[in-house]
């Protein structure tokens, strides 16, 4: 159990970031799965910069490794170009 008057602060800041870094992250992981179910392609390529966003506002804040966000964005997108293609 924390004692000092900062130490108590921290705990409570690291709660409240826990629970926005959680909704951020499931948020995020949602929009991507829904793009990769997605057949249309104008609807993906239309859909792609919101998720493209949202990855790159994670890696920003380091909530997710800046090689993540790379590595996601890249299969997306050659995801979306497929789309097209076919």
């Amino acid at each position: 159990m924390a004692h000092h008057k900062s130490s108590k602060k921290r705990i409570r800041q690291d709660a409240k970031k826990r629970i926005r870094n959680r909704f951020y992250k499931k948020t995020t992981r949602t929009a991507i799965k829904k793009l990769r179910e997605m057949t249309d392609a104008a609807e993906a390529e239309s859909f792609l910069p919101k998720v493209v966003s949202m990855i790159d506002r994670l890696a920003r804040k380091k909530t997710w490794h800046p090689n993540k966000a790379a590595n996601l964005k890249g299969k997306l997108m050659k995801h979306v170009n497929q789309l097209k293609q076919a």
